[in-house]
């Protein structure tokens, strides 16, 4: 990349060409202050809040958005192109600038949302002038719907377009547009319809006055009366970073951080929006199971009720499922506690199809999340990577927008936000293609660094074998690059099968688990999606009054991700660690420690007393879980195992394990809004379908 030197304030530095002047400036350490500039989507060059001075170039200021270091000419002696951002003339045209965007703009600051953290409240404190030369009255604008999630006041807007540009370039749902012109703009949905992204949380986050706000967290709290928490985000397998926004001991809100490796600086709303969930139906003391009713028990009752049952069992009739929001810390701790008991029974809820013992590759998205942006072929079978994982989907699309990447989609037809082939159903599209009797065939051979991404939820292990033999023939996996890729759906599963909570040698699977008349006692770890049969004793460890709950024989209250520490590892197998932010309810305490209690009744104490000394048994186990946000790379030889693993795929069409997106585990479904998001979204289905 060629270097360009230039003067900013006298100082000089070396900058790319393709800078803007913005860029520039800001490389030198200048601070330019900007509305509608965001450096995640086009540039539209309209607030000219970031004017400069440029000598050499024309005697008025420049928009330093809009124009590039590549632009800009010498003096006529061969003097540096110099740039000044604190100079007389750039000082008044900033002043006049805020002067116009404040015009209309209402002094709504005390009643605000966006106080606290509002950029035009910030600028105007740096760059304004305090007084206005007019007097007219301010104009007005209606009020917009958009949904259930982002709540408007248009008369804020200040007519950056930053929504226009999200929803339309990021989100690929273009609904938001600008009508009208000169005094007469107004942003708009056009049809006044709520909005369909599952990405239209972040147009609060870049809105940059107050004019789309949170409409769940309206009125909640302050932006300084807030406890911040970094944490991951556990409602899919992406891991996205989050910070967690506490009062008290109630978890407010949640914002994107930003982490360019996963989730840029983008949440789904799913992730955002599930705080409500986190304080509904809640499980704040032990139940016991007495008569064919639940009653509210103690600690020591809860514990000698299960003890009376195990006491005599042998240990191939108990076993251990886990659901999808269980860090690794309390899967290793049940599966030692069962280990104890004589029982190698341990599975998640849909995790059969994967088995640990053939190695990493074999089940982790190789390419990695970044990866997908070096792609440019990639086959898509069984998944549904719009509801499974927004974020990732978003990070196809910004691929895909700049028209290196050709997409072919084998199971359902879906909008995806971008375009693709495609090929067709299920197992026979897939076998046509590995035989090459499709022209993508030739798209995947020819490709530098193509994907097979395949939907964790698509079929059963022979599904996964067919797909690794597919990577293995089209030269997918190669020097340097490994395009072989399983998109789960859960953010437990990765570091389940990294601790080996999976079936080995003999053990049951989940299914078998689940049959009736296989076992006598069954602990979930917050294991929703399953249907136990009659004759099981289930002991529920769990967070939320939700299926898993109405059918335990004893409850044992947890804590939901918010309120404990614990270790969850993404999609592309990159370790991570969610940090407590609040504590959990009443009698409820962490997974860990309740097992640890339990097996102390049980006459098996496991062999720590602390999450430290748990994460020093754990790491000496599975050492690569002591590298947070790094990622173990898998051996591509694990995937030519797979590949010779063989089975016959069902015939059935593959399609996507999620119904509805905003439902898809306890805390979620008692959210609130979550609930009215879903009503929406099924609704327009039905508009859809007319």
């Amino acid at each position: 990349m060629a270097l360009t030197k230039i003067l900013v304030d006298g100082k000089e530095i070396e900058v790319p060409a393709e800078y803007t002047l913005l860029q520039a400036c800001e490389a030198a350490g200048a601070e330019i202050p900007r509305f509608c500039y965001h450096e995640r989507l086009s540039i539209a060059g309209n607030c000219r809040m970031c004017l400069i001075e440029v000598k050499g170039g024309p005697p008025k200021p420049v928009a330093s958005c809009a124009q590039n270091v590549r632009d800009l000419r010498p003096g006529p002696n061969g003097e540096l192109p110099a740039m000044f951002t604190k100079s007389p003339m750039v000082k008044k045209a900033r002043e006049g600038v805020m002067e116009f965007l404040l015009i209309n703009h209402p002094l709504d600051c005390p009643i605000c949302d966006q106080g606290g953290e509002c950029d035009l409240q910030d600028q105007a404190m740096g760059y304004g002038v305090d007084t206005s030369r007019f007097a007219e009255n301010k104009r007005a604008v209606e009020d917009k719907y958009l949904g259930a999630l982002v709540k408007t006041s248009m008369t804020r807007c200040i007519q950056c377009t930053r929504c226009v540009r999200f929803s339309t370039e990021i989100c690929g749902v273009p609904e938001m547009g600008l009508t009208g012109r000169g005094e007469d703009v107004e942003i708009t949905t056009y049809l006044e319809s709520a909005l369909t992204s599952e990405l239209q949380g972040n147009l609060v986050d870049v809105c940059p006055v107050g004019a789309l706000t949170s409409k769940p967290y309206a009125f909640a709290a302050r932006p300084w009366e807030l406890g911040k928490t970094q944490s991951i985000d556990v409602m899919d397998a992406v891991g996205s970073a989050i910070r967690v926004d506490t009062r008290g001991r109630e978890v407010m809100r949640i914002l994107p951080r930003v982490n360019d490796q996963i989730n840029e600086e983008w949440i789904s709303d799913k992730t955002r929006h599930i705080v409500d969930g986190l304080r509904t139906q809640r499980l704040d003391r032990p139940f016991v199971r007495e008569n064919g009713k639940l009653r509210p028990a103690s600690w020591s009752e809860a514990f000698a009720a299960i003890a009376a049952k195990v006491g005599r069992l042998d240990g191939k009739r108990i076993g251990g499922i886990a659901g999808d929001l269980a860090a690794v810390e309390e899967m290793f701790a049940l599966k030692q506690l069962l280990a104890a008991l004589g029982s190698a029974n341990v599975a998640t809820q849909h995790g059969d199809a994967f088995d640990p013992g053939l190695g990493r590759a074999s089940y982790i998205f190789n390419p990695t999340i970044a990866g997908i942006e070096q792609a440019d072929a990639l086959l898509i079978v069984g998944a549904n990577p719009r509801r499974e994982a927004t974020i990732l989907n978003a990070r196809i699309r910004k691929r895909w927008r700049t028209g290196n990447l050709k997409i072919g989609v084998i199971g359902e037809k879906a909008d995806l936000t971008y375009a693709y082939d495609y090929l067709g159903a299920g197992t026979d599209t897939l076998n046509d293609l590995a035989a090459g009797k499709h022209s993508f065939a030739d798209t995947l051979k020819n490709a530098k660094n193509p994907i097979v991404l395949v939907g964790a939820g698509a079929g059963g292990a022979p599904l996964f074998a067919l797909a690794a033999k597919l990577a293995g023939d089209f030269g997918i996996i190669k020097d340097g690059w490994n395009g072989f890729g399983v998109l789960h759906n859960a953010a437990s599963q990765v570091g389940a099968l990294d601790v080996g909570f999976a079936p080995a040698g003999g053990s049951l699977t989940a299914a078998q688990m689940l049959t009736y008349g296989m076992l006598d006692v069954l602990f979930s770890l917050g294991a929703d999606e399953i249907d136990v049969p009659d004759g099981v004793f289930v002991v529920y460890i769990g967070t939320h009054g939700d299926r898993g709950a109405h059918r335990a024989d004893v409850i044992l209250p947890g804590a939901a991700y918010t309120e404990k520490s614990g270790i969850f590892v993404n999609t592309e197998g990159r370790v991570q660690m969610a940090s407590r932010a609040s504590f959990p309810p009443g009698d409820a305490r962490e997974d860990w420690a309740i097992l640890r209690a339990l097996s102390e009744t049980l006459g098996k104490k496991l062999p720590f007393d602390s999450l430290a000394q748990l994460r020093q048994a754990l790491f000496k186990a599975v050492p690569h879980l002591i590298r947070i946000d790094q990622i173990e790379a898998g051996d591509a030889g694990a995937i030519k195992s797979l590949a010779s693993r063989g089975g016959t795929v069902d015939k059935a069409a593959f399609k996507s394990p999620i119904a509805d997106y905003y439902l898809t585990n306890p805390i979620a479904r008692a959210s609130a809004t979550m609930a009215e998001c879903s009503r929406l979204a099924s609704g327009q289905l039905l508009t859809a379908a007319e």
